[in-house]
């Protein structure tokens, strides 16, 4: 199998999409363990329940960019905002000690593994762009 720049960020994407959905989708249905495993409980669920929403929503974009790298690069930069985003807070939580080893720390290290690949994919996918422009 051939795997060129196109193809890395297919997969990356399309991976990062199926994960997301699938982790998003368990925690929309979560509240109540979430209340039992991670003291306090949940205060305001507008907060849990929005985020799980948006973060759903982000999953399109990146079924977006999975199924043509080239032309939605520019959304890669974007989505690796949207990994940082969850990525750099929890790093400082952390390292404060306001958030425990645990499930969402866990979560945002990932979050922070997934910022990587999309920056790669972004910079793989550069020559592929400028190929296409060019022709």
């Amino acid at each position: 199998m051939n795997l060129n720049s196109k193809s890395i960020a297919r997969i990356l994407f399309a991976l990062a999409a199926l994960y997301g959905i699938l982790v998003l989708l368990l925690g929309l249905f979560g509240e109540a363990q979430f209340n039992t495993a991670m003291p306090p409980a949940i205060t305001h669920p507008e907060f849990y329940y929005g985020f799980h929403g948006v973060a759903l929503v982000f999953q399109i974009i990146f079924i977006l960019i999975a199924i043509d790298p080239v032309r939605y690069r520019p959304l890669m930069l974007v989505a690796v905002l949207e990994k940082l985003a969850f990525f750099v807070p929890a790093l400082w939580l952390f390292s404060s000690g306001r958030l425990a080893e645990g499930g969402p720390f866990f979560g945002a290290m990932i979050d922070g593994v997934w910022a990587v690949l999309f920056l790669l994919a972004w910079m793989l996918t550069r020559s592929e762009r400028e190929r296409d422009a060019g022709q």
